[in-house]
């Protein structure tokens, strides 16, 4: 796209908002997802203020030209061929984090494993179930993340966020109709700017503990060490995913360098040299196969871009 004539004044307009640095044409969307695969992406864009975010997004409806505001790509799947569009990065410019008392603002770009790390730090306790989650706080509040019994919802007090007319609003915790991974901010295309956690005073120490813990399961049953998405499929009323691939005798089923993994049948994982193709085929035969056996159609937790 960025090389065409016709859209050369979009990348202009774009770095005239975020800086000549923060464009970066033909970026490998490899790079930023946890799956480790995708092909480039036109336009790669960095801002750094709630008010860049908002002029860049501007700038791509104006020029009619697609876009998509990315976290840290940990429930993406972007195809081998890229995206024909802009990606506006939140992880690198919107990282600011204040604390007032027990409750604490991160912008939208922060890891919400670095956040309850802080948290911890602080002594401050709510966010020990976010110590493994490889999400980014926004993408927290735009499908409710949660593990091990705790969720998104359950501590946030409020998020700042870009409505689609551009104008920046604060959304008590109340009115962003968290469920199960789901959210206003996903059904009405809300893009998180900020987002305010109501904790508790707490004990380092056992905080600590809670979070050692929570991460020793988490290694002991889920595929660390292999590219993922995290869990790859929504929980289907009265089943678990996990399970229903096990009994479905897809454990360990492959294409290419992607397979359903060996150590926790609820991920799709890359071996080390596989493309979103691999990963799309693997995903799709697991749904085929299951419904097939079983009458239920798993549903996607990832997002396929491209």
């Amino acid at each position: 796209m960025s090389n065409t004539e016709s859209e050369r004044p979009l990348a202009w307009k774009l770095r005239s908002i975020v800086g000549e640095e923060n464009v970066l044409a033909d970026e490998p969307m490899s790079e930023h997802t946890t799956f480790g695969v995708g092909g480039p992406a036109d336009l790669f864009v960095i801002p750094e203020s709630f008010d860049e975010v908002r002029d860049v997004l501007r700038a791509c409806d104006e020029a009619g030209v697609e876009r998509f505001v990315l976290g840290r790509g940990s429930d993406l799947l972007v195809s081998d061929a890229g995206y024909r569009g802009v990606i506006v990065a939140l992880t690198e410019g919107l990282v600011g984090v204040t604390v007032d008392g027990t409750e604490m603002t991160c912008q939208a770009g922060v890891d919400l494993r670095e956040a309850s790390e802080m948290a911890c730090e602080l002594g401050l306790t709510g966010l020990e179930f976010a110590c493994g989650i490889p999400g980014s706080v926004g993408g927290a509040c735009f499908m409710n993340a949660g593990a091990y019994g705790g969720c998104t919802a359950d501590v946030l007090k409020c998020a700042r966020v870009l409505m689609p007319d551009g104008s920046q609003v604060t959304l008590g915790v109340d009115e962003l109709d968290l469920g199960y991974r789901h959210s206003r901010v996903h059904d009405e295309g809300l893009v998180v700017l900020s987002a305010t956690f109501a904790l508790e005073k707490g004990d380092p120490e056992k905080i600590r503990a809670t979070m050692d813990d929570l991460m020793r399961q988490r290694e002991e049953k889920q595929p660390l060490d292999l590219g993922s998405a995290g869990s790859t499929f929504k929980r289907p009323e009265g089943y678990f995913a996990g399970k229903l691939i096990m009994d479905a005798g897809l454990q360990g089923y492959q294409v290419g360098g992607a397979a359903v993994s060996k150590k926790h049948a609820g991920f799709v994982v890359n071996l080390g040299d596989a493309t979103a193709a691999d990963v799309h085929a693997v995903i799709e035969h697991v749904q085929d196969e299951v419904e097939r056996q079983f009458g239920v159609r798993l549903e996607p937790e990832v997002r396929f871009l491209g």
